[in-house]
């Protein structure tokens, strides 16, 4: 096939699909110099051009197939000859990977393999694992996401949070509770990622996330999705356990120490044999890290704290497309970085346009927050993490799990800074170091469109001063990137402390625990992915050494 980039169609062209069909084949012809009934396309990737406004245009990349009069596809080397006689830069012979299964070598007779942890990880090495006819035993201390749902939804309304069934745990995930963002930094070679969003359409998502340039699901479609998911492992012999939490492993050998089995609790203590094991557990299975410290190999590894900041996402459409000229496209985000004068970097993440910041807390006593969008992105509000990276010198000690203890206090600080609510603050009385009042939040041009109850406070005394200065600092600086970013009505909530696992699980170049035979850490909590494509294509990863080690 035939690879054409920088396609670049109208945006009302491009919201008709008769009106996209008709653009994009005209163009393709005239730039194959070829007849409009002699080829088809795929579009492999959409994204939107704004940077010469007013004047707006959606990029397409296509894959195109051509047909000899016979109505035959060409072979490889008549479109060789016709890319090399075009010589255009933006047309080229197309590089697609296609994911090839490998070929198991495990046999399928023997114990089954046992999955922690049902997040993108978890899910997607147990999907592959269940299509291979392995039938896993999957073990989640959460909720199913149906009863999930009503957990979060209880705690966000001024009920008491449940520990083990909250926006971080249960089925599908932290990922569920997020703006369901599926782009990655991890680069396409194995055809990994394809295979990924690939699966999200078989289950229901829109097939434009397999070529939108920002693909987005969305936390109410990725309910039914995930669900999906569990059904078709279940289908083919697999086993999801929900309100079952792993509470030891046992391993044998001294030479060539290996796992044999696992504790479970759920409505009664279990022991199941296994010599696979895949740990999914996420980044804030705290419990289990320390379960896990003196059983297996473990590091610090950096990560970033910081807050939440809201704009009303009018402030972040208009800097995009320009005044009047977005209402008909997906509300705009953005991606901010900075280095502060004090070394350190700040830069946002995990930005949800048109979202709402939630209380993602999983532990009593303790407040963390996230953020996330529904699939219609349609909240007044745009919000992303600002965070400032940290490391050893913050946490305090070189003990592998400082980091965590790093959290902790963090986390303990807003509770009380709350009193159990999300304390939040108006951008200028942060930059002041002035509380604000409940009074001004009341009267704040921007409103907070928040999960879970809020209360106005001075969150200059949660965060150390380094960051707090960092973060000053970033804000002014991104103001000169979006004008009006650093408007005082913006508004701070905290403490964003879960951006990615304080902690990595040691593995070999077969993806096993380092020294230990069996056991496979995986997916973000391991410190292997950030966020739900790279954490999904770990899982595939994993399946495919399962597959292959004996």
């Amino acid at each position: 096939m035939i690879r054409i980039n920088q396609l670049k169609i109208s945006p009302e062209a491009s919201l008709d699909v008769a009106q996209l069909d008709a653009s994009l084949k005209g163009k393709i012809a005239k730039l194959l110099r070829i007849k409009g009934d002699s080829f088809s396309y795929k579009i492999v990737k959409k994204s939107i051009d704004s940077r010469h406004k007013p004047d707006i245009f959606v990029v397409y990349s296509v894959d195109v197939e051509l047909y000899g009069a016979d109505k035959k596809a060409v072979n490889a080397s008549y479109e060789e000859k016709l890319v090399k006689k075009i010589n255009n830069n933006n047309i080229m012979l197309s590089k697609t990977v296609k994911y090839v299964q490998p070929e198991p070598v495990r046999a399928k007779d023997g114990n089954r393999p046992i999955i922690v942890g049902f997040g993108p990880a978890g899910m997607f090495c147990a999907l592959m694992l269940a299509r291979a006819g392995y039938r896993p035993i999957v073990v989640e201390r959460g909720k199913a996401v149906e009863d999930r749902i009503k957990s979060v939804n209880n705690f966000w309304n001024g009920g008491r949070l449940n520990p083990d069934s909250n926006a971080q745990f249960g089925e599908g995930g932290a990922g569920t509770f997020s703006d369901g963002k599926l782009n990655t930094q991890v680069k396409e070679v194995y055809g990994r990622i394809s295979k990924v969003l690939e699966i999200f359409v078989e289950h229901g998502a829109d097939e434009s996330i397999t070529y939108d340039a920002k693909p987005h699901i969305g936390t109410d479609r990725l309910v039914d999705i995930v669900r999906s998911i569990r059904k078709e492992i279940e289908s083919l012999g697999g086993e999801v356990r929900f309100n079952t939490k792993l509470v030891d492993i046992s391993l044998e050998g001294s030479d060539d120490k290996h796992v044999v089995g696992i504790t479970v609790e759920g409505m009664e203590k279990e022991f199941i044999s296994c010599d696979s094991l895949v740990l999914a557990i996420g980044h804030s299975a705290r419990d289990t890290f320390y379960m896990l410290k003196n059983k297996l190999t473990m590091e610090q590894k950096a990560f970033a704290v910081g807050l939440r900041i809201e704009h009303r996402q009018e402030l972040i459409n208009i800097h995009e497309f320009g005044d009047g000229k977005y209402e008909n496209y997906m509300p705009a985000s953005y991606k901010l970085t900075h280095k502060a004068s004090n070394g350190r970097g700040v830069y946002s993440f995990c930005m949800c346009p048109g979202g709402y910041v939630v209380n993602a807390s999983s532990e009593e006593g303790m407040l963390a927050v996230n953020g996330m969008s529904y699939s219609g992105r349609d909240s007044e509000n745009a919000n992303s993490a600002l965070i400032v990276t940290v490391g050893s010198e913050d946490f305090g000690s070189d003990e592998v799990l400082a980091g965590i203890e790093f959290q902790r206090r963090l986390e303990k600080k807003a509770y009380e800074l709350g009193n159990g609510k999300i304390p939040v603050q108006r951008f200028g009385d942060f930059k002041e170091n002035r509380a604000t009042t409940e009074e001004e939040i009341k009267n704040n041009s921007i409103k907070p469109c928040i999960k879970g109850g809020f209360v106005a406070a001075n969150l200059r005394e949660l965060l150390p001063d380094a960051l707090c200065d960092a973060l000053i600092e970033g804000v002014t600086s991104f103001d000169r990137q979006i004008p009006g970013y650093a408007n005082p009505d913006a508004v701070f909530a905290g403490v964003e402390s879960r951006t990615s696992s304080p902690v990595r699980i040691n593995r070999d170049d077969r993806l096993q625990a380092s020294g230990i035979r069996g056991i496979y850490p995986c997916g973000e909590g391991a410190g292997y992915a950030g966020g739900i494509t790279s954490a999904a294509v770990d899982g595939i990863k994993v399946y495919e050494a399962i597959v292959k080690n004996i």
